[in-house]
């Protein structure tokens, strides 16, 4: 067996076959790995192999919406290839890669649909801190619907509004802390947080649409698009501010991503919610969106080799 670092060109495709194989409703693309890396503070892609045969990757990051000394990232191996010590030996190396960058504990994220990788995290002493349900929507199923912002409120795309980008910023400062699980995550400055998560290859302005109140934003709503050609389309954050919420706000940015996507040619919408979040849980399923497996982060000790 050997395990090699990973940078790019036919050993990144090799990775991505392994990656995506393992995690068929989370597809990972080239051109979006190189964003998130951008992203991240840092980040690591390593290809475990037998006899030239890839066999299991490894990723881990720092500073991507990670807690300070918990670093995060993935250990796929292949269904033929379990139980060799495959996954061992990536887990021990992506843990000393965290730990030269002050990591004390590491975030896996596994399938919940996969008992037996969960069965794997619980025996190196991982426990759960979150579970992400898949929702789904079939935009081919359903009639466009009609965008309704309560009293005082209009949806406009960032695209139309450049100008609001600070006021875009404070909506996501002020909810990420009510995430579940998000409590302690930093989104950093303003001009962290724009090139992180406003300015990705998947970002575009267009896609972005707020509610505004005169000039105040009242909240704003997301979607990521996929660089390469894609049915789908994800949901990547729902922004509510606090004194708006309750008020149908969340209601009528939903509405708006779903009439734009449909209008777009996109055949579903995807996206991934803490359990613990009942609001957006329940605001989409009120628009129709259906479960599907979703998944597990279990935070446990970097590997003793480490």
């Amino acid at each position: 067996m050997e395990i090699v670092e990973v940078e790019g060109g036919e050993e990144l495709e090799r990775w991505l076959a392994v990656q995506n194989a393992v995690f068929p409703r989370r597809k990972s693309t080239a051109t979006g790995l190189h964003d998130w890396r951008r992203q991240a503070e840092d980040m690591v892609w390593l290809l475990a192999s037998e006899d030239g045969t890839p066999a299991g990757a490894g990723l881990a990051y720092v500073g991507w919406f990670s807690e300070a000394g918990v670093a995060g990232g993935d250990v796929a191996v292949l269904q033929g290839r379990r139980g060799r010590g495959i996954g061992s030996a990536l887990y021990a190396a992506l843990s000393a890669w965290a730990a030269a960058r002050g990591a004390r504990e590491l975030d896996l994220h596994v399938a919940e649909d996969d008992p037996e990788s969960l069965a794997w995290t619980e025996r190196r002493g991982f426990a759960e801190v979150g579970r992400n349900a898949g929702m789904v929507l079939d935009l081919e199923a359903i009639e466009e619907p009609a965008v309704e912002p309560p009293p005082g409120i209009e949806i406009v795309s960032w695209a139309e509004r450049p100008e609001l980008a600070p006021g875009i910023y404070e909506a996501a400062r002020e909810a990420h802390p009510d995430i579940p699980g998000e409590e302690d995550v930093e989104i950093g400055s303003f001009e962290e947080w724009l090139a992180r998560d406003m300015q990705g290859s998947g970002d575009r302005p267009e896609a972005v649409f707020v509610a505004v109140a005169g000039d105040e934003v009242a909240g704003y709503a997301k979607l990521s698009l996929s660089a390469e050609p894609d049915e789908a389309a994800y949901h990547d954050l729902t922004a509510v501010r606090r004194a708006w919420r309750g008020r149908k706000v969340a209601s009528a940015l939903k509405a708006s991503q779903i009439a734009w996507a449909k209008r777009q040619g996109y055949r579903k919408l995807q996206t991934q919610n803490e359990e613990r979040n009942a609001p957006i849980r329940a605001l989409n399923a009120r628009f129709g969106y259906v479960l599907e497996p979703g998944t597990v982060t279990v935070r446990g000790p970097l590997s003793a080799g480490s």
